[in-house]
C-alpha cells in the first residue's frame, strides 16, 4: 500500500484484510508530492490529518475507513444525533489487519524486539487501534447528515499471550463486536500466526477484550450505539460470556464493599505480619522477601501533541504502551532475568488525558506465584497519576495489571534462581494485593 497516496485511492480489499505496510515512506517523501483527492480541493492526505497518532497500523486503518474518520474529524454542525438504531451482526464489524513480515524488510525491523520477537509494546498499540476502528464501524449509521459519536477505551478486559510471536512470519489480527450494551461495546480479537514448521495445529497466539463506550459529541452524555445480533452458536456464546463480564462490572461499580471480617481480614493480617517485621525488626525479617515499596520504578513525562486521537486526547494505545515498558523494566529489575511477557490482566481509563498534561507513571510487584516452578508469576501494578502542580493535585487516569515469567533460556543459565515473596507493609498495600488476587481468581472463573 502506497501511504502516500490520498484517501480515496486506497479502497478495502475483497477479503477485508487491510495490510499493514512500513512508515518510513511518509517521513521520507516530499509533502507537496501527495496527490490531491479528487473532488476535495487541497485536503492534506490522511498521513497528515493532525490529531492522530500515526504508525504502520494506525496510518492504514485510517486510510481503509477515511469516510468515517473525516466526519469525525470535521462533524456536520448543528446535525442531529442518530434517530433509529441498526441492528448488526459480528460479520458486519469484523475486520482484519496484516504484518507482511516476512517480505517487508522495513516493517519487520520496526516490529523488532531483542529477542526477534514482535515488541509487545507496539503490538498494544495496534489492539486498541484495531479495536476502536471495529467500535466506531459498528456505531456508525453510514450518513453524513447525522453527528457521529465519540467512541472512547474504556477498560481491557484481558490480553493473553499463548506463545511467542516471531518477527520473520506474517501476522494476521482479527477482530469484531462481541455484545454491546446501551453505550457500550465490547471487541474481541484474535492474532494468528501460521509456522509451517512448527507443529503447533492452532494459530491463535494473542487473544484480547476491550471494552469501549459511545459518547454523543455534542453534549458528551453517553449516547445509544446500534444493536447486536449474534448469529452463529459460537458468536451467541461470546455474547454470553460478555454480558456475564458485563453484569460483574456493574456490581463492582454498584459499590460491593469487600468484607474484610473474619476469613477476609485473618487473610489481610497474615499479609500484614511480615511485612511488620521488616519495619519493626529489620535485621530478623525474611531474606526471601522485599516490602512492595523496594519494587518500585516510575518515570514521568509530559504529552506531546504527536501523541494525541482523533478526539484530541492522548491515544489510549500509547497510554499502554508506555506503562509496558515500564512494567517490564520493572519485573527486570525485580527478577534479575529478562521477562517474558504473558498477560495483561485488566486495564482501567478512569479519566482522559490531555495533550500538554504532566503524567506520572508509577510500578511495584504486587505479588508472585510460585506453584510452576518452571513458570514463576510476577504480577506488577502500574498507575498512571495527571499531576498539575500548580494547584497541587494528582488524579489516578489510568490502571494497569500485567503478568509476566522469566525467559526460560535465561533462568536455565541461572542455577538456583528464586523469586523472592512480596510483602506489604501497609493495609492499603495489603488490600490492594488481595483485591488484585481476588479479581485473578474471579475472571479466571468466568473463562472456564
Amino acid at each position: 500500500m502506497d501511504l502516500n497516496s490520498s484517501p480515496s485511492s486506497y479502497t478495502i480489499p475483497v477479503n477485508g484484510t487491510i495490510p499493514v505496510a512500513s512508515t518510513l515512506a511518509t517521513v521520507s517523501a516530499p509533502l507537496e508530492e501527495a496527490p490531491p483527492e479528487k473532488g476535495s480541493g487541497d485536503r492534506k492526505p490522511i498521513a497528515l490529518w493532525p490529531g492522530m497518532y500515526h504508525s504502520p497500523v494506525t496510518t492504514a486503518l485510517w486510510e481503509a475507513r477515511s469516510k468515517i474518520f473525516e466526519r469525525l474529524l470535521d462533524p456536520p454542525r448543528d446535525a442531529p444525533p442518530q434517530s433509529e438504531l441498526l441492528t448488526r451482526t459480528p460479520s458486519q464489524s469484523m475486520t482484519s489487519i496484516l504484518y507482511n513480515f516476512s517480505s517487508d524488510f522495513v516493517l519487520r525491523e520496526q516490529y523488532r524486539d531483542p529477542w526477534n520477537e514482535v515488541r509487545i509494546g507496539k503490538l498494544l498499540e495496534d489492539l486498541d487501534a484495531l479495536a476502536g476502528t471495529i467500535s466506531v464501524k459498528h456505531c456508525s449509521d453510514e450518513a453524513s447528515t447525522t453527528r457521529p459519536l465519540i467512541v472512547v477505551t474504556a477498560s481491557v478486559d484481558k490480553i493473553v499471550l499463548k506463545k511467542p510471536i516471531s518477527v520473520n512470519i506474517d501476522l494476521k489480527i482479527v477482530g469484531s463486536v462481541i455484545w454491546v450494551g446501551h453505550s457500550s461495546i465490547e471487541i474481541q480479537l484474535e492474532v494468528t500466526q501460521s509456522n509451517d514448521e512448527s507443529n503447533d495445529s492452532d494459530p491463535v497466539a494473542l487473544t484480547a477484550n476491550f471494552i469501549f463506550v459511545a459518547r454523543d459529541s455534542k453534549t458528551g452524555k453517553a449516547a445509544p450505539v446500534n444493536r447486536l445480533s449474534p448469529e452463529t452458536a459460537h458468536e451467541k456464546l461470546l455474547f454470553e460470556q460478555a454480558e456475564a463480564r458485563s453484569n460483574l462490572r456493574k456490581r463492582k461499580r454498584g459499590g460491593e464493599k469487600r468484607d474484610f471480617e473474619n476469613g477476609e481480614k485473618n487473610r489481610l493480617q497474615a499479609l500484614l505480619a511480615e511485612g511488620r517485621i521488616f519495619c519493626d525488626m529489620p535485621a530478623l525479617a525474611d531474606r526471601d522477601s522485599i516490602l512492595l515499596k523496594d519494587t518500585s520504578l516510575e518515570n514521568a513525562l509530559i504529552c506531546q501533541p504527536q501523541q494525541r486521537n482523533i478526539h484530541g486526547r492522548i491515544f489510549g494505545g500509547f497510554l499502554m504502551h508506555r506503562a509496558f515498558e515500564l512494567a517490564f523494566s520493572t519485573t527486570y529489575a525485580f527478577a534479575g532475568l529478562v521477562p517474558c511477557f504473558l498477560e495483561v490482566d485488566h486495564v482501567d481509563f478512569l479519566r482522559p488525558v490531555d495533550v500538554g498534561d504532566f503524567l506520572r507513571l508509577k510500578s511495584c510487584v504486587l505479588y508472585t506465584e510460585v506453584h510452576d516452578p518452571d513458570q514463576p508469576l510476577i504480577n506488577v501494578e502500574v498507575v498512571a497519576h495527571v499531576t498539575r502542580p500548580e494547584l497541587r493535585s494528582s488524579e489516578v487516569s489510568n490502571t494497569f495489571h500485567f503478568t509476566f515469567t522469566v525467559r526460560p533460556e535465561a533462568k536455565a543459565m541461572k542455577n538456583g534462581f528464586k523469586l523472592r515473596n512480596v510483602v506489604p507493609a501497609t493495609e492499603e498495600e495489603a488490600r490492594r494485593i488481595l483485591e488484585r488476587l481476588d479479581a485473578d481468581n474471579l475472571n479466571e472463573f468466568f473463562r472456564t
